[in-house]
Formats: structure tokens, sequence, C-alpha cells
């Protein structure tokens, strides 16, 4: 069993809005006269939490709330939620940027921290002066830098501009060489804020490569925000899901990643007409049914060979149309797309009136287990959208089972299987 290296007992980050420091100066000589005798902080009595939906009463928010949970050593931790959940000012907290209003932060090792693009630089400095800058400040000494220099430029890329000021580089030439500064210098604990998205695609492979050889290869512990699920499930072994600066789930990768996906979810529509976005003016939809339901969760059995899909409304004038379904997985990524009008160009007329549109489309013989997200539009290919509904319904596709085999799990197996001509 591994030793903990990081622990969080019940921090928490209260801010005042609208100020700088803590307030007022009566809220000061409050805080310092409840100090002196002895008493609790009487602003941490109040305060709202970190719900960017709702509009606050209170001036005092905290952006961390009770938060407490442990780190292993050599453990890999995605740190993810919605934009607010307070992700970041976790991180800024455990790097010493900023300290925590309530609670303690327990750290045994070493610290390297990427949380922004240029944190830490000084832009009048050149890339090796900042290099040497760096480790320094995390305590090696020049010898030690001096032995890493040559692979943390040739991982960073930026040879040509090392003796450069840093202020002449681009975003993504800073965010390279930080990173390769922070992963190179032998920390034991690795922080990675979502800087990442501003690399190119060949320098976020690199990185993600990196942090797998820090992490499994070297031992080290790393902590992982990012919006990018499909990375955070690569790289991390254990998930820690933020909202509203709590902790609402802690768990192993896959699961995390279901209870984030599922935040998404709670507020969603629970028919399937409620998540239309966007129809033509001329255009009114009075019901949507997929599956066999106008519900937005339904079941495709393991048997099932075809999915109907039916759209019914009033046009006030006549439409040259088309039904089009993109069948996503759970991060968004297409899995699958319906589009006669696009493919054989095979067009509806529907004159003014009411109308039924109804499809059956056929499923692979092949579906392994899991969720899929239903994008759906009526348009005439390359002229007008119609209607728009993304996200309009999940299918809980059960899984291919026929009396032998087992039904794949759709997080190793993908969600289609292929099978052979026949």
């Amino acid at each position: 069993m591994s030793r903990n290296v990081i622990e969080f007992d019940h921090v928490g980050k209260q801010y005042v809005l609208g100020t700088f420091g803590t307030g007022t100066l009566s809220q000061d000589l409050n805080r310092w006269w409840a100090k002196m005798r002895g008493k609790e902080d009487p602003y941490l009595k109040i305060g709202e939490e970190n719900d960017r939906t709702k509009k606050g009463e209170s001036r005092f928010v905290w952006a961390l709330r009770d938060v407490s949970f442990q780190v292993g050593q050599g453990d890999v931790v995605g740190i993810i939620g919605k934009n607010g959940a307070g992700k970041s000012t976790l991180l800024k907290i455990l790097s010493r940027v900023t300290s925590p209003t309530v609670g303690t932060i327990k750290v045994k090792g070493r610290i390297a921290s990427l949380l922004e693009v240029g944190t830490g630089f000084h832009p009048e400095m050149t890339g090796r002066e900042n290099i040497f800058m760096n480790g320094s400040i995390m305590g090696m000494t020049k010898a030690e830098i001096r032995s890493k220099l040559d692979e943390i430029v040739s991982f960073a890329g930026v040879e040509k501009y090392l003796d450069t000021p840093v202020k002449r580089y681009s975003s993504g030439m800073i965010v390279r060489l930080g990173f390769a500064i922070a992963a190179h210098l032998d920390p034991e604990i690795l922080v990675v804020d979502e800087v990442l998205a501003v690399g190119d695609a060949e320098f976020q492979k690199k990185a993600i490569g990196k942090m797998h050889d820090v992490a499994s290869g070297e031992g080290r512990t790393v902590l992982f925000v990012s919006h990018n699920m499909a990375a955070v499930k690569s790289l991390c072994k254990s998930g820690v899901v933020m909202k509203n600066g709590t902790v609402d789930f802690i768990g192993d990768i896959e699961s995390s990643v279901a209870h984030y996906l599922q935040l998404g979810q709670s507020s969603a529509a629970s028919r399937i007409i409620d998540a239309v976005k966007w129809t033509k003016p001329s255009l009114q939809i009075h019901e949507i049914e997929i599956n066999g339901t106008d519900e937005a969760y339904s079941v495709v059995a393991s048997d099932q060979q075809t999915l109907r899909v039916v759209v019914r409304g009033t046009t006030r004038e006549p439409m040259t149309t088309d039904l089009m379904l993109v069948m996503n997985n759970k991060e968004g990524m297409p899995l699958a797309t319906f589009a006669l009008g696009h493919y054989y160009g095979q067009l509806i007329k529907v004159p003014v009136g009411d109308f039924e549109i109804a499809k059956d489309i056929e499923l692979p013989h092949i579906l392994t287990r899991g969720l899929l997200h239903v994008d759906l539009m009526m348009h005439h290919p390359m002229v007008e959208y119609q209607l728009q509904a993304p996200d309009c319904a999940v299918l809980e596709v059960q899984g291919f089972q026929s009396g032998f085999g087992s039904a794949m799990n759709q997080n190793t197996n993908g969600l289609i299987g292929l099978d052979e001509k026949r």
C-alpha cells in the first residue's frame, strides 16, 4: 500500500466579491478581534457556494469548501469538473500560489507546477536563464540543471530560440518550455492544469506520453486537470470530481468520468422535444419520438435490429427536407451518422400543413454495451436547416448477447462491433 504524499484536510477558500484583499477595514478589525478572543472568524459562517448559474445574495463566496481527500505516492489523479468548480483554485493552493482560508494541506515531496501559460517565467530573461531560475526555485543545484538542459531543450523544441527573451515566444512555445522544465527537473509531485490545451496535437501527444513515463516508470505523483476526457482516461487511474467548490465524487477514473458526464445530463430535458434549440420560423414541431418514445432516455435491447425515428409537426410553406441523426459517445465524439439525404440524395417533399416523417434505421448486427448521445436535425443538404436538436436523447445500448460470449465494455472496445461480410 502506497503512503500518502498529499492530504487535503477540510480545505476552504473564501473570496469577497468586488474587493481586494480580505475586504473592508471593519471586516479586518472584526477578524482580528475574534482571533484575539480565541473565537472563530465570523465571516467563515457566512458565504455562498460558487454556483455561477444563480444570482448571489452574499458578497462572500466559497471558491472551495470542506475539501478532503488523499493522494498516494505514484498515483495519477484526474481533477475534473465544470468551469468554476474550483479545480484551478485547488491546485493554486497546493502549489502555494495562494493560501487556504481554512483547513490544512500536507505535502511530502518536491512539487513542480504548470498552472498557466508563462507561470514562473520572467519575460526579459532568455529561455536558458528561465530554465536555470525555475530549477533553482525547485531546489536543484546548477550542476543538476545543467545535466538536464539538453533533454529539456530537445523536448520543448526551442533550441533555436534558447537565448532569446521569452517575451518573444509564442504562447505555444512558452507552454512547451514550461512543461519540459516541470517534467524533467525530477519533481516528486507534478501538477498540470489545462495549459496543454494551448499546445499543438504533436506536443500534446508527447506531453501525455511524458506524464505516463513520470507516473509509471519513475513512480512520481501526478495531478492532472483537463476538460479532455479522452486524455484524462488515457493518463489517470483515479479521479476527483469537483462541483461548485466541493468534492462531489472520488473513485476510479472510469467511474469519475461517468459521474462528471452525468452531471451535465442531470439538468437535461426529460422529453426529446424540449431539447429542440432552433426551428425554421415557418415550422412548428408537435412531437419527436426516437426508439418508440418521446422520452429523452431509452434502452436499445441486445436483440434490437432497427431504431425508429418519427417527427410530427406543421409547416406553413412547402419543404424539401430529410432527417439526419449523429450518434456520439459520451465524450462527444461522433460514432455513426444516418443521413440519406447527404449520402444518396433521398429527399422528402413536405406540402403545407401537418406532416409526419418516419425513418427506420438499421442497426449494426453487433453493438457493444454503452451510451449513445443523439443529435437530430431536419435539413435540406447544402441548402438550409429546418430543425436542430443537439444531444436530444440518450440511448442505453444493452450490448450484443446471443447465448454465447458476453457483452464487451464500451470503454475498451468501442461501441460499434464490426462483422465479417456475408
